[in-house]
């Protein structure tokens, strides 16, 4: 990789995860997650526009464009600005690099909100989260600059970063998965036409979900896991008479077990793998107390570097590196529908989302989203702001009675919950009433 003091001559190889996703990426495989900020002021888009671009300059591992060489993909400086504009489409969509000057991000607005959709061989949800935050940062300067003046500035510092391939310094060559190689559970029901995303969030009190989860033992992520494989098992699996187990990936910040400043991707996943049917996991409490053992069992390090590891492994192999690009997108292609096969959902948590002295005084919340597929049909985040973690389903199921079922639950529990969504199955029942009649 060369030096990025000279932009210009500055590019870089893909990361060992970031790899797999341009060859597999489409239309139906977005392999987009999105980071939004809900303001408590109009967004002024020229402004916003300014702050991009101001972040950039910081953050040049984002001011990159992607190039196809002969066995990889690569990334290269991208000399063109970047483009802002009002929200438009669904969360998550295929981002066409061509239409967007070559940026493998999108930032977009709408009245209140600010979003950046993030093509996920860019980087993960944890740096996206940061390049995310200084985005939101410069605009609240440009916009109150006699408030967030350089007094303010003073307590803020730009994270030290680089872009090492940490997962080539930290694998183990000897480690061995012992990843469990059974199908899963795939969620029935009709699809959404269109190519539309439906997307609810669950806006919780923090302080309640806290106080229900230790009061059962668990982890706010092992507790909101329970009541989501609780969920499914409830309105989707038990109607359909699933027999596969349901297996909920959960993505893992490889920082916190190793030391990394990379901006690129590094994360890993354990999956929770419920054999509804075999370990009788028909209640709550049994559900959850499965839960939190497959947890203790799989969230260790030991376990951690085994499954990093082996993917590693896959991206280093010597007989797939001299294989041309367009024979392996090719292969990718065919093989990436049935890898998908081996996951019900995924279910990332990023955690809080914290924002210094007086900046937090104008932003409402903060949303994760990231894209269902035509194989995982529903998909969940979360992050936490102040007193507020919002839980999103984005779906491409015309029925959302695993969302309802969430919540439900989590009412019955005493936990508020306020909801929002993008209205799409709101269209979809007044057009079938309207039929009916």
């Amino acid at each position: 990789m060369r030096d990025n003091k000279d932009s210009k001559l500055y590019w870089r190889r893909l990361d060992n995860s970031a790899k797999i996703f341009p060859m597999s990426t489409g239309k139906r495989y977005s392999t987009v997650f999105r980071l939004s900020a809900v303001l408590k002021e109009r967004v002024e888009p020229k402004i916003l526009e300014e702050a991009v671009k101001q972040t950039l300059q910081k953050y040049k591992s984002f001011k990159v464009r992607m190039k196809a060489g002969f066995f990889w993909y690569y990334l290269e400086y991208n000399t063109k600005n970047p483009i802002v504009e009002e929200e438009q489409d669904y969360p998550c969509k295929y981002i066409d690099s061509r239409r967007n000057n070559n940026y493998l991000f999108k930032v977009t607005y709408f009245e209140d909100k600010v979003n950046i959709d993030i093509f996920h061989s860019l980087t993960d949800g944890n740096s996206g989260t940061i390049f995310f935050k200084e985005i939101i940062y410069t605009y609240l300067e440009l916009m109150h600059p006699e408030v967030l003046n350089e007094e303010e500035r003073s307590i803020r510092k730009i994270e030290d970063y680089d872009t090492e391939d940490s997962y080539m310094k930290n694998y183990d060559k000897k480690a061995k998965s012992n990843a469990s190689g059974k199908k899963a559970y795939v969620l029935r029901g009709e699809k959404i036409k269109l190519g539309a995303i439906s997307t609810i969030h669950q806006i919780m009190d923090l302080e309640a979900l806290k106080q229900e989860s230790k009061k059962q033992g668990a982890t706010i992520t092992q507790y909101l896991t329970a009541v989501l494989m609780y969920s499914i098992y409830q309105e989707n699996y038990m109607k359909a008479k699933g027999r596969k187990p349901i297996k909920i990936c959960i993505p893992v910040n490889l920082k916190k077990y190793f030391p990394s400043k990379t901006m690129l991707n590094f994360f890993s996943y354990i999956t929770v793998e419920g054999q509804m049917n075999k370990d009788q996991l028909d209640t709550f409490e049994k559900i959850l107390d499965f839960v939190k053992q497959d947890f203790s069992k799989r969230l260790t390090e030991e376990e951690i570097i085994k499954t990093m590891s082996t993917n590693v492994k896959i991206g280093t192999n010597p007989l797939i590196r001299p294989v041309p690009l367009l024979v392996k997108k090719a292969l990718v292609r065919l093989s990436y529908i049935e890898i998908r096969k081996y996951t019900t959902t995924t279910f990332s948590n990023i955690g809080r989302i914290g924002i210094i002295g007086k900046y937090k005084d104008y932003i409402d919340y903060f949303l994760m989203l990231i894209a269902p597929e035509p194989v995982e049909k529903i998909k969940c985040s979360s992050c936490t702001f102040e007193n507020k973690m919002v839980f999103t389903f984005t779906s491409i199921l015309q029925d959302n009675r695993i969302e309802k079922r969430f919540y439900e639950f989590l009412r019955e529990r005493g936990i508020k919950i306020e909801i929002e969504s993008n209205g799409v199955l709101d269209d979809i029942s007044r057009e079938n009433k309207s039929k009916e009649k």
